[in-house]
């Protein structure tokens, strides 16, 4: 796959972009597809795509490499198929902003720094913000499910990174769509979703798994290739901000504005734990 010539501040933001976007054509297909569905048809549709564009070379993997890409593959297919069941119990914003939740403590994991325990303190208050606390507050089940997603992403992060020492980036990611969509597609088959098979979904389909994995990766390599991995950090961290404004546009979904402190909170706190662990690796 040719990487796409753009400025690499440009090019992360519109990976952003079109993750939250996709996002939130998912969830509008909710009501047709449901959840699993949903993200079989993303998951599926990614695989098939990924595979065309990189054509790994299973008989060639080592042991070491199959040990390494199979648990990856499951945490990206868990992570997905439980976000999607989160957010469709919960607004898009605040998905998004409960499973940042995983990577923040995984940054801040082991560390003796007095100022990473308030990042971690931040995050904290952002969940009491929009914990239901008596008859308000976002579905207790919806957030749980994903903070649930938030840790499968950690496992993945942490999965990623060490398989990204044995072989290709887009190889890696490419053999693993085939385990996550071994996890993710007995949901949508037992959620019925081969009775809504139509060229609407097929559509759809493409749509979601250009938006949501082959445009965005392709936008990050690039850009990673420019810019310090510390920069693309801090910059990933206005994730839930734009999946709030995606929530907003596309769905029509109204924050609170404890919500959307919630948000900011979040936000902060990664993007403050991004510097701080920057600072430690100088």
């Amino acid at each position: 796959m040719k990487t796409i010539k753009i400025p690499p501040l440009p090019a992360v933001l519109l990976a952003i972009i079109s993750v939250q976007g996709g996002a939130a054509i998912a969830k509008g297909l909710f009501p047709l597809l449901g959840a699993a569905g949903t993200a079989s048809v993303r998951i599926g549709f990614s695989a098939l795509i990924l595979l065309a564009a990189y054509r790994p070379n299973l008989k060639q993997l080592s042991p070491q490499q199959w040990k390494a890409v199979v648990p990856y593959g499951i945490s990206l297919g868990a992570m997905n198929v439980i976000f999607y069941f989160a957010i469709e119990r919960i607004p898009l914003g605040l998905g998004v902003t409960l499973e940042f939740i995983g990577p923040l403590l995984l940054a801040v994991f082991g560390s003796k720094k007095a100022i990473d325990f308030l990042w971690v303190a931040l995050a904290a208050l952002g969940i009491a913000c929009i914990a239901p606390w008596g008859d308000k507050g976002a579905d207790l089940l919806g957030m749980c499910l994903a903070l649930l997603a938030g840790a499968f992403w950690a496992g993945y992060i942490v999965l990623g990174g060490r398989i990204s020492k044995l072989m290709d980036g887009g190889q890696a990611v490419a053999i693993g769509m085939i385990f996550a969509s071994v996890i993710v597609l007995p949901f949508g088959i037992a959620g019925g979703i081969l009775n809504h098979f139509s060229p609407v979904m097929l559509l759809s389909g493409i749509t979601l798994a250009l938006l949501s994995s082959a445009i965005p990766f392709t936008l990050e390599m690039s850009a990673l290739k420019k810019m310090p991995a510390r920069t693309f950090s801090i910059l990933m961290s206005l994730e839930p901000a734009v999946a709030a404004l995606c929530g907003l546009v596309f769905l029509k979904e109204m924050l609170s504005f404890y919500e959307w402190l919630a948000v900011a909170l979040v936000i902060i706190a990664s993007a403050g734990a991004t510097l701080s662990k920057g600072k430690q690796n100088l």
